[in-house]
């Protein structure tokens, strides 16, 4: 009969972040765009309009 080594649970922890999605720490391409085009329209509504 073999004896069986009792293993030290894993750390459920390091399970949930290794499964997390991993990326770069930055906006996406859309939070940019959004981000451009209000300040494209902040920019417009401060220019005087010519008559």
């Amino acid at each position: 009969m073999k004896t069986t080594v009792s293993r030290k649970p894993r750390n459920p922890f390091a399970v949930a972040a290794s499964r997390r999605r991993a990326g770069p720490h930055r906006p996406g391409n859309g939070a940019l765009r959004q981000r451009a085009r209000d300040a494209m329209r902040r920019e417009l509504e401060t220019v005087t309009h010519s008559p």
